[in-house]
């Protein structure tokens, strides 16, 4: 083993080279825990797979059609790769999703339920939107912040009936959280995780896919609908969501540890005439729609303002909720021209040789033709339909307007074609090309609506 690291550091000498300190250059001082942004390249080390990382019911599944590499998501082992290198890797993975229907083993978001007489209190309290106008059967897309206005999740909140919440989260424990939440406020309703794991259907063809596996009452789910339904004979609850703006849906299975095989088996049959593919997350595509991931674009230190999310924070909520107080004093020193933060998300377009795969660092950003750094990229990818590799990064708020000409420092497997790892770069706006279902950011763009309204 020692022989194998020792010869894996001489075929990355940039690692040893760049492992060293982030840059003090890019000024994080309103932070408490900077973002690492250490150059240090690819990590030539395997990945131990033990006990105390789960395997999610699909696990098995995944690997048997065809996963070969996997990153860990909330404690568990999530597929991050089907199709190899050398067959085309992620971007064949693209074409499906934006031509076909692709079949993606999310159990990774985990559900927490939070059931009893006090659910919607409770929910309106840790949330920033207003819970009281979900339906039940209807979801939403929210935030919860702590304290000081740090977003802690971005999940999908389903409710599914009028005293019974699930957050399908993003990559933080929510459950704990919430659960010391209510010890102080000793809401009447019972927080925990249920035995319930969700696959997504995205692509132009899920409809047609979703309308053999449900009938014609799929077809009319509207966005964040949901539909109680089967598949197998096994329960499941349908919604129209999914990470790419492109149609898609989600399929939540109960009893997922019982009938993973059911409903994983039962979706690739019927996808057969549909060209159905299962890949992993597609990343390059929730970046062109503007779609964050926690933890990596996002993370309890982020405020909403920084991060095209001042919509979820609404002026009119009339009831408490945790955060409230810091937010609503940062929204009044952003109206008075004041923001108290440095660093602001942007979309960026830069060069480069195409990027298709996931950066394993954050990049930094510089001025037009300077070379100390001011920001850092978090998701870039390469847009096919854009033809230029596109991003998400922060730089500073006197920086954030769209054309603002900046450069972006690329490690050398993408350098430009003259070997320039210097690459320029533009700000532009975000999503960076319209979405099948665009969210409400984009519709309120749409409306010349202020976002925070």
């Amino acid at each position: 083993m020692a022989i194998q690291l020792e010869k894996a550091l001489m075929d990355y000498p940039q690692q040893r080279a760049g492992a060293a300190r982030y840059p003090q250059g890019v000024d994080q001082s309103d932070r408490r825990v900077p973002i690492n942004l250490r150059q240090s390249g690819p990590t030539p080390v395997e990945m131990l797979i033990s006990t105390r990382v789960r395997k999610s019911p699909y696990w098995h599944l995944a690997v048997e059609a065809g996963c070969w590499r996997a990153t860990v998501y909330n404690r568990m082992y999530h597929p991050r790769g089907y199709v190899r290198p050398e067959d085309g890797g992620a971007m064949v993975e693209y074409e499906s999703l934006v031509h076909d229907v692709t079949l993606w083993n999310v159990a990774v978001e985990r559900q927490i339920q939070v059931k009893g007489p006090d659910a919607e209190r409770f929910v309106n309290y840790v949330i920033t939107r207003d819970a009281t106008k979900i339906k039940p059967m209807r979801g939403k897309y929210v935030i919860l912040c702590n304290e000081e206005g740090g977003i802690i999740n971005d999940p999908v909140l389903l409710r599914v009936a009028q005293d019974e919440f699930w957050f399908s989260l993003s990559d933080s424990d929510l459950e704990l959280w919430m659960r010391g939440v209510n010890l102080g406020m000793g809401y009447d309703v019972t927080i925990a995780e249920i035995d319930v794991a969700p696959v997504q259907i995205q692509g132009p063809k899920s409809e047609a896919l979703m309308v053999d596996l449900f009938g014609q009452e799929a077809a009319e789910i509207p966005y964040y609908g949901l539909m109680a339904g089967q598949v197998a004979g096994h329960d499941v609850i349908v919604s129209q969501t999914g990470f790419t703006g492109e149609k898609g849906y989600e399929i939540y299975l109960k009893d997922a540890t019982l009938h993973a095989e059911d409903l994983w088996y039962t979706v690739l049959k019927a996808g057969e005439k549909h060209n159905l593919r299962v890949i992993a997350p597609a990343h390059h595509r929730r970046i062109a729609a503007g779609i964050l991931s926690w933890g990596q674009d996002v993370d309890q230190e982020t405020l909403p303002f920084q991060c095209n999310l001042a919509y979820q924070v609404p002026r009119n909520k009339e009831a408490d909720y945790i955060g409230k107080q810091a937010l609503e004093r940062v929204r009044e020193q952003l109206d008075a021209g004041n923001p108290p933060f440095r660093q602001i998300m942007v979309g960026l377009r830069f060069g480069g040789s195409p990027v298709t795969d996931y950066a394993n660092d954050f990049w930094l950003i510089s001025a037009e033709g300077q070379d100390e750094p001011i920001g850092y990229v978090t998701s870039p990818w390469y847009s096919p339909e854009l033809e230029t590799n596109i991003a998400l990064g922060y730089v500073p708020f006197e920086y954030r307007e769209v054309g603002t000409p900046l450069t972006v420092h690329l490690p050398p497997e993408y350098a430009a074609a003259d070997g320039s790892t210097d690459v320029s770069a533009d700000v532009v706006n975000v999503p960076f090309r319209p979405s099948v279902n665009p969210n409400a950011r984009e519709r309120a763009r749409a409306k010349g609506i202020d976002f925070a309204d």
